[in-house]
């Protein structure tokens, strides 16, 4: 009896339930949009895609690029579009242009300046290892100490 009840209370859950729908009526068009939604870049996410994000912008922007689709534009039109709207920051690798040569070289030039630091550093730290020096009379206390403790032993 209490299989049965169960069943019956989930019937009208199941009835809601609908089939999966066609990501899109032309595949062709659908594989064209998954390969522009890889190129570009999620306008509100740091450092997604298109394509991996799940953020009403991103939605919205997979929407038009699949009616500029419809409309018969190009991959490279579309692209331009979407540039000249949102500018190279929509681009998932930016072209290197005057105004992207920061995002190109800034890494690098990072990795340099942080790479001469430790250098310079590591440098210093063993050049005050060797400036400690030991007068004479400090240096005999020591061997002095030194060998009553291996007297005592």
């Amino acid at each position: 009896m209490n299989w049965l009840a169960l069943i019956l209370l989930l019937m009208p859950g199941l009835a809601w339930a609908g089939e999966a729908r066609p990501l899109a009526d032309d595949p062709v068009a659908e594989a064209r949009l998954k390969h522009l939604a890889v190129e570009l870049r999620c306008l509100v996410c740091q450092n997604q895609t298109l394509a991996d994000s799940n953020a009403p912008l991103a939605e919205d922007l997979r929407r038009e690029v699949r009616e500029m689709i419809a409309k018969n534009m190009s991959d490279k039109e579309i692209i331009e579009f979407l540039v000249s709207r949102y500018g190279d920051f929509v681009l998932y690798r930016p072209p290197l242009r005057a105004t992207t040569t920061l995002l190109w070289v800034g890494p690098f030039v990072l990795l340099t300046i942080g790479a001469t630091a430790l250098v310079i550093t590591l440098r210093r730290r063993a050049h005050k290892v060797v400036e400690v020096a030991v007068s004479e009379e400090e240096h005999r206390k020591v061997e002095q100490l030194m060998a009553e403790g291996g007297k005592r032993s």
